[in-house]
C-alpha cells in the first residue's frame, strides 16, 4: 500500500526533532500535516497520553501494539518494538504480542491486557463485565481509567494511520530481534 495523500513539508523544527527521537522523521506525520492543526493536536494529545503514569508503560505499549497488530497497523507495531528498545521493556514479550495467544512468555496480568486491547478494539467492542471488573481489581480505578483512555487513543491513531496508508518505517530494525506475526 501506499501513501494515500502525499507527505507535507514540515517545518524544519519539527522534522529536525522527529529525526532526534526516531532516526527518521514520521509519515504519518508528515501525512497529518496536510492539516497542520490536526496534526498539532495530534502531537499534543499523544504527547500527553504518553505522560500518563497511572498504568504500566510496559502494559501499555504491549496494549498499543495489540492494537496495532489486530488494525493491521505495520507502522504502529515498527514504532512500538522501537519504544519499546528505548524503554527498555522485554523484548522478547514485544516481539511476541502479535502472537500473544500462543507465546508462552507473557503474565496473566499482560495477558488480561492483550485480551482486553483486542476486545476493546474490536468493532463493535467485545469487551465483558468479567473482563472489565477483573483488570480493575488487578489494576485499581485509576489506571484501569488510564489504560482504557490510551487503548482508545491508539485505536485513532492506527486506524488513520491505516486509512491514510502509512506503514512501517522500519524503527524496529534497531531492535536486533526477530518480530512475529500474527
Amino acid at each position: 500500500m501506499a501513501l494515500r495523500v502525499p507527505k507535507a513539508e514540515l517545518p524544519a523544527e519539527l522534522a529536525e526533532n522527529m529525526i532526534k527521537q526516531f532516526g527518521a522523521v514520521a509519515e504519518n506525520v508528515e501525512v497529518l500535516w496536510h492539516s497542520p492543526q490536526v496534526a498539532q493536536d495530534n502531537l499534543e494529545f499523544g504527547g500527553k497520553v504518553g505522560a500518563w503514569d497511572a498504568a504500566d508503560a510496559s502494559l501499555k505499549t504491549f496494549a498499543h501494539m495489540v492494537v496495532a497488530a489486530q488494525v493491521g497497523c505495520s507502522w504502529c507495531l515498527d514504532v512500538g518494538y522501537f519504544q519499546a528498545l528505548n524503554q527498555d521493556l522485554d523484548l522478547t514479550k514485544a516481539s511476541q504480542v502479535p502472537r500473544w495467544r500462543e507465546s508462552e512468555v507473557f503474565t496473566p496480568l499482560e495477558r488480561e491486557v492483550l485480551e482486553y486491547a483486542e476486545a476493546m478494539t474490536n468493532t463493535p467492542p467485545t469487551v465483558t463485565d468479567e473482563l472489565y471488573a477483573g483488570l480493575l481489581a488487578r489494576l485499581g480505578p485509576a489506571a484501569m481509567i488510564e489504560l482504557t483512555a490510551y487503548i482508545a487513543f491508539v485505536n485513532l491513531a492506527t486506524r488513520a494511520n491505516v486509512a491514510n496508508g502509512v506503514e512501517s518505517q522500519g524503527f524496529s530494525a534497531a531492535c536486533e530481534i526477530p518480530l512475529a506475526t500474527s
